[in-house]
């Protein structure tokens, strides 16, 4: 049953269809696997157990039935708690939304419903998803399956701690700062955020914020799986136009499944930091080994920085962009309900109030110099290969490191080197590259606007060179 539960996605599918795997059979390992591991790990904070046995039954007499199945039937899922589901309690991390149920399901989970994967549960993420760190007031914190006393990354951690130790076969995630390639990094798995717009995003719908929310342009789902396929398989079915989402795009024509590791003659150019952040000497080290090997994969590899604003002034603007998002969404709650907020998103909503709409401005004014210093690297590369997080997964009480080798950074987001390409909107990737001290380590490989299946294609290459879904966390 344990082995089941680390076989990829492509193969669970293909075993389904042929009748040598029963979808009841898979759910119930997933299930005793989620009984016996999650109580440690605390990946999930809402198992469906009646739920997804009943969805696998009825997939089973779809089987037998015969006719037309969708391209995930069968296949257990989970789905981050900051997802809306119809009919499932959907807390959003915070005391606010405690006993929440939501009257439909968000597009993308309405979307893997109808290509037949079967929802596990919920998994945990920081309140409102606000930190790199998955931990809250209701369910506590998630823990990496790698070693139990580091984080799980955030805000996506508990799909990613899921995956990594074999609770779900893969999960959805979202992306508004680094939240799907942040806790990938820190658990050994893969993570896509797709380009801003190609699967419609209507969390602000839900949180009566309406479709022009101020996040949603630079947030997005995207896939969280243990292999690159099963990540390809699981973006080709989110992806798409949908009314709810004015920000969304038509789907691609290609077909982000048929795919080749290939990437000879491609130009890369590799950044050690970004030009501005502090990076761990042994996370640098592991990354740059990575990040030369494409040259064994007969790419051209050069070292090279985007021409982008000075630190203090991307940071401020990401996290001014942030607070605003904040104030606007919680600045009306009565006294009653702004107690049930943690201290820390109480603090955020309040100084989001005190910036004026000339400092909001500014801020996306420097979101768009850091759009063309990144669209002046893509005019001579193909895609950059960065560090995911600069630093490997630190013990699951801290917000995050206060300083990297001696030099004083934001504990919030000093050490992440994710958030540019949300502020940007470029597609980016966190595929596992190597390990420090027991502990996964990721780089990110960032492309062109809709480059997806590119970027999937540079990753399978990578994968097959340097392989890690074999893998498995010491918890058995």
């Amino acid at each position: 049953m344990k082995d089941l539960c680390f076989l990829p996605v492509t193969e669970l599918s293909s075993r389904i269809r042929e009748g040598s795997l029963s979808p009841v059979e898979l759910v119930e390992a997933f299930l005793e696997r989620i009984k016996k591991l999650n109580p440690r790990v605390n990946a999930y904070c809402l198992v469906l157990e009646e739920e997804a046995r009943k969805r696998a039954e009825e997939a089973e007499k779809a089987l037998k039935k015969g006719g037309k199945l969708g391209p995930l039937h069968g296949v257990p899922i989970a789905i981050k708690d900051l997802t809306p589901m119809r009919g499932v309690r959907t807390t959003f991390g915070s005391r606010l939304f405690e006993h929440f149920v939501p009257e439909r399901d968000a597009v993308v989970v309405e979307r893997l419903k109808e290509a037949g994967a079967v929802p596990l549960g919920k998994t945990n993420t920081p309140e409102f998803g606000w930190m790199g760190n998955t931990v809250n007031a209701l369910f506590g914190a998630t823990r990496n399956p790698w070693n139990l006393e580091r984080t799980a990354g955030g805000s996506s951690g508990g799909s990613a701690a899921a995956v990594a130790s074999g609770m779900a076969p893969f999960a959805e995630g979202s992306d508004g700062g680094g939240s799907i390639r942040i806790p990938c990094s820190a658990c050994g798995v893969f993570g896509l955020k797709p380009t801003s717009g190609l699967v419609p995003m209507d969390l602000m719908v839900e949180l009566g914020l309406g479709p022009f929310g101020h996040v949603s342009p630079f947030m997005t789902h995207g896939p969280i799986a243990r292999t690159v396929r099963d990540a390809a398989l699981l973006l080709s079915v989110m992806v798409g136009l949908h009314e709810l989402d004015p920000f969304s795009l038509p789907p691609p024509e290609e077909d982000y499944t048929e795919l080749e590791g290939e990437v000879k003659g491609l130009r890369v150019a590799y950044s050690p930091n970004l030009g501005y952040f502090s990076v761990d000497k042994r996370v640098r080290k592991t990354v740059e080994e990575a990040a030369w090997s494409f040259r064994e994969l007969g790419a051209e590899v050069v070292e090279k920085n985007p021409s982008l604003p000075p630190k203090e002034e991307i940071e401020g603007a990401f996290q001014t962009l942030w607070v605003v998002a904040f104030s606007s969404g919680l600045g009306d709650l009565s006294p009653e309900e702004r107690e049930k907020l943690t201290p820390e998103v109480q603090a955020l909503s309040e100084l989001g109030k005190g910036i004026s709409a000339v400092e909001y401005k500014r801020a996306e004014m420097t979101r768009g110099r850091v759009w063309l210093g990144m669209q002046e690297l893509f005019r001579e590369f193909d895609l950059l290969l960065t560090p995911t997080l600069a630093v490997p997964p630190f013990p699951v009480d801290l917000l995050g490191p206060a300083e990297i080798d001696g030099e004083e950074v934001s504990p919030l987001v000093g050490w992440i080197l994710t958030y540019p390409f949300n502020l940007t909107g470029h597609p980016a990737a966190s595929v596992p590259c190597g390990w420090v001290e027991g502990l996964p380590v990721g780089m990110q490989v960032v492309g062109r606007r809709f480059s997806e299946k590119l970027i999937l294609r540079a990753c399978l290459a990578f994968e097959g060179l340097r392989p890690w879904a074999h893998r498995r966390p010491p918890l058995d």
